[in-house]
């Protein structure tokens, strides 16, 4: 007797721009087309990335739940009842790898508690890019998500950042709602000591690419390019 396949939840990366095919390995396309059931963040960008990762597939056919702080008990609802169903389920996020900076992670820690095989799949994460394209400490680092949005929040945690780094010899890793990112990189140079390193990563995966780190004394000397609305990772060191 032909033993029966435990169904799985896979861990699908997505493309960090619109450029599937130079950065996602083709196994990934065939594990989608193995599909037809995805929990994602947002549907509409999730078909979008689907089409783009696996040409060809008839996206109409595809069941997707939503998780976000909305349907979060829905989307984990729609997950057992997939597995239990005996069908494995794929897990995106909007950008990179499901789980790091992402909410998918409630969903994993889900199929561990039932203990439902988990299986990543390779592919692009801005976080681990840029630091290693950084130059800073890759054995002990932080990434701390967001930071405070407003201008006092925010200044007291670059502050806390530059302080851990200096302390710890550590890494200090952060993101920023894409129009946000002048006002973090302003303030940044305000508040920061002279020698503190600072890493911009943007566009990280596409041709409008930048990666530059240096000291807060040589970016106050630099021409910098426009920060505004482009997907970036600050480094503190």
């Amino acid at each position: 007797m032909t033993e029966k396949i435990k169904p799985k939840l896979f861990l699908i990366p997505t493309p960090l721009g619109e450029n599937a095919a130079n950065v996602i390995p083709p196994y990934v396309a065939d594990v989608i087309r193995s599909l037809d059931t995805f929990i994602v963040e947002h549907a509409k960008s999730a078909r979008a990335a689907i089409k783009a990762i696996a040409p060809g597939i008839v996206l109409q056919n595809l069941t997707l739940f939503e998780l976000n702080e909305h349907e979060k008990t829905a989307a984990e609802a729609a997950f057992l009842a997939t597995i239990k169903s005996g069908k494995s389920i794929g897990l995106l996020s909007d950008a990179g790898c499901p789980g790091v900076a992402d909410p998918g992670a409630t969903i994993v820690a889900l199929a561990h508690k039932n203990k439902i095989e988990v299986v990543p799949l390779v592919g692009p994460s801005s976080i681990l890019l840029a630091l290693m394209a950084s130059g800073m400490n890759g054995q002990s680092f932080t990434f701390h998500g967001y930071l405070g949005a407003k201008t006092p929040d925010l200044s007291k945690d670059l502050k806390n950042l530059e302080q851990l780094a200096q302390k710890n010899k550590q890494t200090q890793l952060f993101i920023e709602t894409p129009y946000r990112n002048k006002n973090v990189f302003d303030l940044a140079l305000q508040q920061l000591q002279g020698q503190t390193r600072l890493g911009i990563a943007m566009d990280l995966t596409l041709e409008s690419q930048y990666i530059f780190v240096t000291t807060i004394q040589e970016w106050k000397k630099t021409k910098v390019p426009d920060l505004h609305k482009r997907p970036a990772v600050f480094m503190i060191m």
